[in-house]
């Protein structure tokens, strides 16, 4: 059986003192490969490092997030598009939007999400969405970009309604399910029974968002197995039959085959 975590920062300090454990840990708990979304310029050398360490395994991916959209975001973008130009990476990610903390450069972080979905089209890699208290807008943004100029992706930690999530995979896009799933009153549990699991993905955001019963304390990849056993819980189908479908659908997302 094999799981993969969608999104995970293994790079942060948060693993600093038992990385490589924590990693085996996963790798036992049967999840077999972890995508790495980048932050900004300040985090690139120690995602590539964990790329260095563990092949085959950590992927990653390049990116600005929107909460590192600051005034020199041209910058930010110039060290992205300059890595995207060097070498593969599986994504563009993680980008967006975020009205959570602050909205002061919401016309840059757009302008920002403008421009890297168009590398991506370009390359032929998926996005990878950040839209905390943003779902709607993202949505509208991406109905902006003519369907033939519109990359492929996935809305990371999805929250929306139901309404949203099937916007969302018309647009053609993944939903991205994480800890939120196991939070009593988060109403995940909801949207994601009404959900073809053709169109779902399992991620941790670790260290953030960990599961039931580890809410509030350092999230890692291997709890994404708790993720996988309650959407088998919700869907009334065995863990291996989610397993087996979430990991095709990141594999086809992130390893797309070109004609």
């Amino acid at each position: 059986m094999l799981l993969i975590d969608t999104h995970t920062h293994l790079y942060l300090p948060d693993f600093e003192q038992d990385r490589a454990a924590m990693i085996n840990r996963a790798v036992e708990a049967g999840v077999g490969r972890f995508y790495l979304p980048n932050i900004d310029s300040g985090s690139i050398a120690e995602m590539l490092q964990l790329e260095s360490l563990f092949p085959g395994r950590c992927y990653p991916m390049m990116g600005l997030h929107p909460c590192s959209v600051k005034e020199n975001y041209e910058e930010e973008l110039a060290i992205v598009r300059t890595w995207l130009d060097a070498r593969p990476f599986c994504a563009i990610g993680e980008i967006g939007i975020d009205l959570y903390w602050d909205k002061t450069f919401l016309s840059f972080q757009q302008e920002a999400f403008f421009r890297q979905a168009k590398w991506a089209k370009e390359l032929g890699i998926p996005i990878v969405i950040h839209s905390r208290d943003a779902t709607e807008l993202v949505i509208e943004l991406l109905e902006q970009i003519p369907v033939a100029a519109r990359p492929k992706g996935v809305f990371h930690c999805f929250s929306g309604t139901e309404a949203q999530a099937h916007q969302v995979i018309e647009l053609g896009f993944y939903l991205g399910i994480g800890g939120v799933l196991t939070f009593k009153k988060a109403g995940l549990d909801q949207v994601v029974r009404a959900i073809s699991l053709d169109w779902l993905v399992l991620e941790t955001d670790s260290p953030y968002l960990a599961p039931v019963p580890y809410r509030g304390k350092r999230n890692e990849s291997a709890y994404v197995r708790l993720v996988a056993q309650k959407l088998a819980e919700l869907k009334e189908i065995p863990l291996e039959a989610v397993a087996a479908q979430t990991s095709a659908n990141a594999i086809k997302l992130f390893h797309p085959v070109h004609p």
